[in-house]
């Protein structure tokens, strides 16, 4: 079999999977509805309880869970092949910290009561700023230091004050409530949150998916690259632009949700070959089918105590980033 022909069906098998778990996801459940029933009431006209139960309930948090699947695993590939480092993920950049820190604002002050859209909205605009902020530490040139470093900075400012606002918040209820949404869940989300998300994954997703050519020319080293014509500032306005767009969106519906981006390109790789711009659809395909995967086992394992989906996946993907450390500490020996 060619190499051509091993990736097709390796896209067909994630494909499959994704598929599997997306039905999964629509029809697991506290409810005890059976799976013919779940899919009839899906695609009924009704309006009774089960069709509402998979229409308001079930349906948008299978549709985020796909969405911010293939989110990380799209931008955790796209910045591991732009900075050239196994170890970069999607938070890298500050985005993620920025946007659960405009979450946590929102909740403090108050205007998630008067206005329930108040926590997503505000944690786009957060993200967005601190796109901004990145891009005008990291300069116009084609630094990827300068980049890690900027995002370093805005992650570690983001954080500190986030902790001042759970130091100083008078009400610990609120604190409670800015406690669990950072811990990162699909509980409780509407398709007002789905649609609200998808144009800025859209635009994410697009502005990533055009820097396959750039990363396989990126493996030869960033001068090689510039010498075969690809335009380095360009690449890293898409790298940074496209991951701020869709993990900031993903981040303000669902919460932080670790390691999906750091595991799931490692995973691929070895099934993809050297070529980083095959990784880009095949790390989405298998982050969305792990977030789905994910979010299925929150509800089998503790159904009634509301386990959060970013702390399963941080119990899997720390000892998964622990032996990846281990395993650059001896390649480098």
């Amino acid at each position: 079999m060619t190499d051509t022909a091993r990736y097709r069906a390796l896209l067909g098998v994630l494909s499959l999977l994704v598929a599997v778990l997306f039905v999964l996801s629509l029809t697991v459940g506290p409810a005890a509805i059976a799976f013919g029933d779940s899919i009839k009431a899906l695609f009924s006209g009704k309006a009774d309880a089960i069709a509402l139960i998979m229409r308001e309930i079930r349906l948008p948090r299978a549709l985020l869970g796909l969405m911010i699947g293939a989110t990380l695993g799209l931008s955790g590939a796209a910045l591991q092949g732009y900075l050239r480092n196994p170890l970069a993920e999607p938070g890298l950049i500050g985005v993620s910290a920025s946007a659960s820190l405009g979450a946590v604002l929102a909740i403090y002050s108050g205007l998630t009561i008067a206005f329930p859209l108040a926590l997503p909205l505000s944690a786009l605009l957060a993200a967005m700023i601190a796109v901004l902020v990145v891009q005008a530490l990291a300069g116009r040139g084609s630094n990827t230091l300068a980049i890690i470093l900027a995002g370093v900075a805005v992650s570690s400012l983001a954080g500190a004050m986030t902790s001042l606002a759970l130091n100083l918040s008078p009400n610990p209820f609120a604190a409670l409530e800015i406690m669990f949404w950072m811990l990162g869940s699909l509980t409780d989300r509407s398709m007002t949150h789905v649609w609200l998300a998808a144009p800025f994954m859209l635009v994410g997703w697009v502005l990533l998916l055009m820097l396959g050519r750039a990363l396989d020319a990126l493996t030869l080293g960033a001068d090689a690259a510039a010498s075969m014509g690809i335009d380095m500032r360009r690449v890293q306005q898409l790298a940074v632009l496209g991951t701020a767009a869709s993990v900031g969106a993903a981040t303000a519906v669902a919460g932080a949700i670790g390691f999906v981006g750091l595991v799931v390109p490692h995973l691929l790789r070895p099934l993809v070959g050297a070529r980083p711009s095959r990784l880009l659809p095949a790390s989405a395909l298998g982050g969305a089918a792990v977030v789905l995967a994910a979010d299925i086992l929150v509800r089998l394992i503790a159904p009634g105590r509301d386990l959060k989906l970013g702390v399963l996946t941080a119990i899997v993907g720390a000892p998964f980033f622990l032996w990846l450390v281990y395993r650059e500490r001896r390649r480098l020996a």
